[in-house]
């Protein structure tokens, strides 16, 4: 049993001094406060739950700042999707190891302790399957491993080029999967997923576009427990397509044609009318928000007030992991609202600090959308622990809510300082414990891809 006094922490039922949190295996077994070190391990710092990241795309991290480059026509998601495409078709399994591996290790940097890996890229790049069919998700499962992640792997359903069964673009070759080929895959994933502790497999229909309707129906018909992913009405011209094919827009047909539940997370969302937001509220489902990835590609902005005030959950993701940082994606979160209603703290409750209010709720979604359990610093919860550096310029000086609101509004990196995750000290003054061998292979992959 590791136990670490910590000079403050956030527990359940608030702020804490002088904690003391044993942990057994991957687990809390005990916490105390105002308690004595003992035979403690002493940490001058504040403790707080890990954050889970709903939404990565993990070969993308390598990719980032590869598509900043005005072009002659207006420049969108559809656009940079095409330099997406070119960029995959050289990756070979272990490229994508080797990126996801760093990746991995800078999320636990950054404060996430557990990701949400949407993952389509299963095949090569011909589109033929690998001799085994899950050897891309072997991959993402051994890079979670190696770094230290709790992993909640989605292999995703991609099966047309667009809505109403369009011809899939040759750039999507990696992705496709028929109906039963896909169901083996997440069977071959569920296999694959024993070889790390920390994985939790779950099932992610790409979107309306990608996937027909029949076979939507089909998989989550299949697997009727543990987490649904999918992406929905990112763009206005994916809605305008889909009212097109439908009369329905994408989450309200989502709405009408299944029964959304809490284990569904509807990943971006963007545009929604306010009634297709009360409903998605009512539903129980987590948007997934990642509002780093939509300012670059210009999606648009969710109307998070009106979601949250009709009750609605939410958690935060990475995505195209052009930049992974928990408090950046929070506090673009708040900027956008603010900017739009020209008003200032616009998601936390009366009385609470803003830092406070994103946290939680960005915490208790994204642990819900994970298949997780969302106890934070509390006996029996995963020991997914983050200590902040309460010397940190932004932090020093404060106490209780505004060291988050430190945090996420007035520091970026530099703030966390030690990571625990499942039990495991993966962070230590800063730093991944095997930052320089992951960042190694992962310039050695870089340079050959680039440069070929």
């Amino acid at each position: 049993m590791t136990a670490l006094h910590v000079s403050h922490a956030l527990l359940p039922d608030g702020w804490a001094r002088d904690v003391t949190i044993r942990i057994d295996g991957t687990r809390i077994a005990q916490v105390e406060s105002g308690a004595a070190p003992g035979d403690a391990e002493r940490h001058a710092g504040i403790a707080v739950p890990g954050l889970a990241n709903l939404h990565s795309h993990a070969f993308q991290r390598a990719m980032a700042g590869l598509a900043e480059i005005g072009g002659p026509e207006a420049d969108n998601f559809w656009t940079w999707r095409e330099v997406m495409y070119r960029f995959l078709a050289r990756l070979t399994p272990a490229d994508v190891e080797a990126i996801a591996a760093l990746l991995y290790a800078e999320m636990l940097e950054a404060g996430f302790t557990a990701v949400a890996e949407f993952h389509y890229l299963h095949h090569a790049p011909d589109g033929s399957p690998y001799d085994d069919l899950g050897e891309m998700a072997a991959r993402i499962v051994a890079a979670a491993a190696s770094a230290g992640i709790g992993l909640t792997l989605l292999p995703t359903l991609y099966s047309q080029g667009g809505f109403g069964g369009a011809p899939p673009h040759d750039g999507q070759r990696r992705f496709l999967n028929d109906r039963d080929r896909y169901l083996r895959l997440v069977e071959r994933t569920r296999t694959i997923a024993r070889a790390w502790r920390d994985t939790i497999v779950g099932i992610a229909p790409h979107s309306l576009r990608a996937v027909d309707p029949d076979d939507l129906a089909a998989v989550v018909a299949a697997t009727p427990a543990g987490p649904v992913h999918i992406h929905a009405a990112e763009q206005r011209r994916e809605v305008d397509d889909c009212v097109a094919w439908s009369r329905r827009r994408p989450v309200e047909w989502l709405l009408d044609h299944h029964a959304i539940s809490a284990r569904w997370c509807v990943v971006h969302a963007t545009h929604t009318t306010p009634a297709e937001l009360a409903a998605l509220a009512q539903s129980g489902a987590v948007a997934g928000l990642c509002p780093i990835t939509e300012g670059n590609l210009g999606d648009g902005l969710f109307d998070l007030v009106r979601f949250v005030d009709a009750g609605g959950r939410f958690g935060v993701g990475t995505d195209s992991n052009i930049l992974v940082s928990p408090p950046e994606e929070l506090r673009l979160l708040e900027y956008g609202q603010r900017l739009t209603r020209e008003t200032r703290n616009v998601i936390a409750p009366p009385g609470m600090s803003s830092g406070r209010g994103l946290f939680e709720r960005a915490r208790h979604g994204g642990a819900q959308a994970l298949g997780r359990d969302p106890a934070g610093l509390a006996p029996g919860a995963p020991a997914d622990i983050v200590l902040l550096d309460p010397e940190h310029p932004s932090l020093v000086g404060r106490a209780g809510d505004a060291w988050l609101d430190g945090w996420i509004f007035a520091a970026d990196r530099g703030v966390v300082r030690d990571v625990w995750a499942g039990g495991r000290r993966v962070v230590a003054d800063g730093r991944h414990v095997a930052r320089a061998a992951l960042r190694a292979r992962y310039a050695a992959t870089l340079t050959a891809i680039l440069g070929a």
